[in-house]
């Protein structure tokens, strides 16, 4: 099926982990002509894949010197520019696109190289909090063309799957709701059902033929992402719910003040979280921009004072290989180790497990989203495994969202038809499950040695976070 058509030309910026898979969905369900994409990358890696398709590959680093230069030929007026690099700055290719009319996404707002961690910046200012803020500053009034930022899995199609569970646990409660249809709509739904906390709650137990090797950082997406963001601090929206800022825990002195951020980084922070095949787990506090987007989006206000507001963050468990990685990377001091391997034809079995888990309200726990194996991807898609095809999808549908709707300006994936959004993604996501549990982070804590816990409130984030 073809979603939309599209006659400008389309320029794929990175072909690491993610464009490689997407491809093939571009080619399947857009119709434009295969001779106007170009790939623009750092490396050889995908070439064979762009070879494949009959796709033209450039080999050429993007830097903060040269990318105006690079990209003046590639793109003008009503073309796209699909960005899914790593160490590329997402500001300045969105001020690049919106100055000439291009439509553009992305999967997440990244810094140059070094910006992660950068220790010449506070911890906010290297935040994604910081960078949600400077992105949301290059809207015109007016509008311009449409700039879909942070639309992968998540952040991206997560906050689709939080309007849907939203909507289901309010059927599901016996609240006679219409779907809303304003920001301030969604938010005073959520206050209305009490949902205090929202995990974006994600298992992976893919695994390989040849496991992890000494000084190897193996994982199912981009290494060089995961390792970024695992470097940043800790950030999590912050509920009005809560009772405590952690010790470790700091405000942003400007911007929306959604959020909160940890002085430490995501992968050394974990907390406790549910999902329906696991059941309890520990996942890590990534920083991740849906944490922020979303409970902004979700805030109810009145008179500059909020009255609502959900802790939302990420509660990550990745392959184990991943978590082996990361344990090995914490003991080198977060330097990264010498050798990469990104898992894809060599996955013998597993799922990713990703979804919603919405904590607070008068049912529980309800837990929504995606469990995909590896076969159903391989299946569904060529060069993709399941957590790829999580994103590559989402990617696709952002797109499809982008081409209907060219005039949005700058747009976070909260402000999109998350109807047209979950058509297109819907037949590419294995099952499609909704689960409640009477789960809590209080569950057999103190059985063996005391805990300081807030027994008071389940829900309050130190019950959720592992000291």
């Amino acid at each position: 099926m073809k979603y939309a058509s599209f006659g400008g030309r389309l320029l794929i910026v990175g072909f690491g982990s993610i464009g490689p898979g997407v491809l093939p969905l571009i080619l399947r369900h857009l119709d434009l002509d295969p001779a106007k994409i170009t790939i623009l990358t750092a490396e050889d890696r995908g070439r064979d894949v762009a070879d494949e398709y009959g796709i033209r590959f450039i080999k050429e680093p993007l830097t903060r010197e040269n990318y105006r230069r690079v990209l003046a030929p590639l793109l003008s007026a009503g073309d796209f520019l699909l960005n899914v690099s790593v160490d590329v700055s997402s500001l300045a290719l969105i001020e690049f696109c919106r100055d000439r009319d291009i439509l553009y996404l992305d999967t997440c707002i990244e810094p140059w190289i070094g910006g992660y961690t950068d220790t010449s910046l506070s911890p906010s200012l290297r935040s994604n909090y910081a960078y949600r803020e400077e992105a949301l500053k290059l809207r015109r009034p007016g509008g311009s063309a449409t700039a879909v930022i942070t639309h992968g899995a998540n952040p991206g199609l997560v906050s689709h799957f939080l309007k849907r569970a939203l909507l289901n646990l309010a059927e599901d409660s016996g609240l006679a709701v219409a779907k809303p249809a304003s920001r301030a709509g969604w938010a005073g739904l959520m206050q209305r059902l009490s949902v205090k906390v929202v995990h974006v709650a994600e298992r992976d137990t893919q695994m390989p033929d040849l496991p992890k090797k000494v000084g190897e950082f193996v994982n199912t997406w981009s290494i060089e992402g995961f390792v970024g963001e695992g470097c940043q601090p800790s950030e999590l929206g912050w509920g009005s719910h809560e009772r405590e800022l952690p010790a470790d825990g700091s405000r942003h002195d400007f911007g929306c003040g959604a959020a909160i951020y940890l002085n430490r980084p995501g992968a050394s922070t974990r907390v406790r979280t549910w999902t329906p095949l696991e059941g309890p787990l520990h996942g890590f506090l990534i920083t991740h921009g849906e944490a922020i987007s979303i409970a902004n989006y979700f805030t109810v206000a009145e008179e500059d004072r909020v009255r609502f507001r959900p802790t939302v963050h990420y509660a990550y468990h990745p392959c184990d290989d991943a978590v082996l990685s990361i344990h090995e990377l914490a003991g080198k001091n977060w330097h990264m180790q010498p050798k990469k391997r990104l898992l894809m034809d060599e996955i013998v079995d597993g799922i990713d497990e990703l979804g919603v888990l919405l904590m607070g309200h008068a049912k529980g726990s309800y837990w929504y989203g995606s469990q995909l194996s590896i076969e159903e991807a391989r299946a569904l898609c060529p060069h993709n495994n399941a957590t790829s095809l999580q994103v590559t999808i989402s990617v696709l549908a952002g797109m499809v969202w982008a081409i209907e709707n060219p005039r949005a300006g700058i747009i976070e994936p909260e402000e999109l038809d998350f109807e047209r959004i979950l058509d297109i993604c819907m037949p590419y996501l294995g099952t499609m499950t909704g689960a409640y549990s009477d789960w809590t982070p209080l569950q057999e804590r103190g059985r063996l040695f005391p805990e300081d816990i807030d027994t008071a409130d389940p829900w309050q984030f130190k019950n959720f976070r592992i000291v």
